[in-house]
């Protein structure tokens, strides 16, 4: 029993820090920004890289594992993951802080899927539902606790250590992995890889999370973006055709076949996506228009990791007695009624936006517990392995679907709002009876006030008349305020245009889910 639950300690420590670095970097961008002197678009790819890699080589990597011993391979991945958080914190320029994530990915792409494929066959199938329940709650809490976690160690110490804290992490886990896990064993029925289905995979994904990840900067409608969305489509039918000729897929298509695998592979990929649209989102919000520090502004996604933390294993344990519908539908709802807060009062009080980031939460805890089992469904060896590789996949899909969707979504909005409020200065200004060189003077000042979000007090004083002065701090407050207003709204619509598609997720999960597991 000790020798098991410390195994156990050794994939979900796995889990943990391979989902943590998936969103640990998002609070300390300004700070490593300062340190390169280089914008946080060019950082895009220290955090893009990570994601891209981690998503394309998940599935070819735990085929090698099989193969070779997944044990052997798992402490590989550790290594590797190691060195890249190393490289990372030492880093002394983007190119190299970029590699660093990129040799993190690869160790990632490793460690996940084998992670859960060892520490769900610790168990016999019937005892499965707790240690999936432990590994499903590790998954969400580490992808949510990531921005708290990021900002607290940014506050405190510097950006490099959130990269440093791996490393403990991994030397503890080498130690009790070398003295535990059997590195004797070795696959021989897997003997012919998958060469063209393995290389059509990791293109495929690759161009597909790639044009996800650049596509607002590329622009959507670039030659760039429409060339690798072409290229994804053309290298994913061709993996498909490969996939389906071959004596020894890639990925079994016997797992396709089971319904439950087909739900829960959509609910993974949709939760994540709500999910993620939070988490990434509410730090930028308290960070930029609120002017928190990266600690305060870490802190408003607590709730959010609180209550998936309370949830997540409450839901699995629950999975056998309430049956999937009412347990995924009851969270889905959940996170509707958290979107709805965000879209009306959520942005404009503290208070709220904690009470609202604890539903979606909770509702994320629902789902994602009783999720991890169903995936799981009753596979055992080859097909257990496939289909937490897929699962992590899609997991990593979800969370470049949010990026995509929700932050493309916002700099739309913010660009819009800026123009609201450009006008607005221009109507307001235009009816203050004072000269025209002082209306072009204020004019120009607002504008560029709102371009680089200035909020800071303007002057009592103007023209020296306290009449004609207070008129102008009068339209100077309301230009101000109304821009400030923009900017919530923008925000607040990106919620408002989600509600509808949570709201049809939700039905569809009454719908589908016909049985108990």
């Amino acid at each position: 029993m000790c020798r098991r639950n410390l195994k156990l300690v050794i994939f979900v420590c796995g889990i943990f820090i391979c989902m943590l670095d998936t969103t640990v970097m998002n609070v300390a961008l300004p700070e490593i920004g300062e340190t390169f002197s280089t914008a946080l678009n060019n950082l895009s790819w220290a955090l893009n890289i990570y994601t891209i890699l981690f998503a394309s080589l998940t599935i070819p990597l735990t085929r090698v594992a099989e193969r070779y011993g997944m044990n052997k391979i798992i402490m590989l991945g550790f290594i590797i993951f190691g060195i890249g958080s190393l490289i990372s914190g030492l880093s002394n320029g983007l190119c190299i802080l970029v590699f660093g994530r990129a040799i993190q990915s690869i160790g990632a792409a490793l460690v996940f899927p084998l992670s859960m494929t060892l520490g769900i066959n610790l168990v016999d199938k019937d005892k499965r539902t707790g240690v999936i329940a432990v590994l499903g709650v590790t998954q969400g809490l580490a992808a949510a606790l990531g921005p708290v976690i990021g900002g607290i160690i940014t506050q405190y110490l510097t950006w490099r250590w959130i990269f440093f804290i791996n490393l403990p992490i991994v030397i503890f886990v080498l130690i009790i992995g070398l003295k535990l896990l059997d590195f004797k064993e070795v696959n021989e029925e897997v003997i012919n890889f998958d060469i063209f289905g393995s290389a059509f995979s990791i293109l495929f994904l690759l161009s597909l999370t790639t044009v996800l990840t650049q596509g607002r900067t590329w622009g959507w409608t670039s030659l760039t973006s429409l060339l690798f969305i072409f290229f994804s489509l053309v290298f994913f039918v061709s993996f498909l055709v490969v996939e389906i000729r071959s004596k020894k897929p890639m990925i079994p298509l016997e797992l396709f076949k089971d319904k439950n695998f087909i739900g829960s592979s959509v609910v993974v990929v949709l939760s994540n996506l709500f999910l993620v649209g939070i988490t990434v989102l509410l730090p930028t919000y308290y960070t930029n228009v609120k002017h928190f520090d990266a600690l305060h502004a870490s802190f408003m996604i607590v709730p959010v990791t609180l209550f998936i933390f309370i949830m997540s294993p409450i839901s699995g344990f629950a999975l056998k007695k309430t049956g999937p519908k009412i347990l995924l539908s009851f969270g889905f709802l959940l996170m509707v009624i958290g979107y709805i807060g965000y879209a009306n009062n959520g942005l404009n009080n503290q208070l709220y936006s904690c009470i609202y980031g604890a539903l979606i939460g909770a509702g994320y805890g629902l789902i994602t517990g009783p999720i991890t089992v169903i995936g799981a469904s009753d596979f055992t060896g080859e097909l257990l392995s496939a289909s937490q590789s897929v699962t992590g996949v899609l997991r990593q899909i979800g969370i470049v679907l949010a990026v995509a969707i929700f932050v493309t979504g916002l700099y739309t909005n913010l660009k819009s709002a800026q123009v609201k409020s450009e006008n607005y200065v221009s109507e307001q200004v235009s009816g203050l009876n004072i000269p025209k060189q002082a209306k072009s003077t204020l004019i120009k000042k607002s504008i560029e006030g709102i371009r680089e979000q200035k909020t800071s007090n303007t002057a009592k004083k103007h023209t020296g008349n306290a009449k004609i002065d207070q008129g102008i701090n009068r339209v100077i407050k309301d230009i101000k305020d109304t821009a400030l207003n923009n900017i919530v709204n923008a925000f607040k619509s990106l919620y408002k245009v989600a509600i509808p598609y949570l709201i049809v997720t939700l039905v569809l999960t009454f719908l589908f889910w016909k049985r108990r597991v």
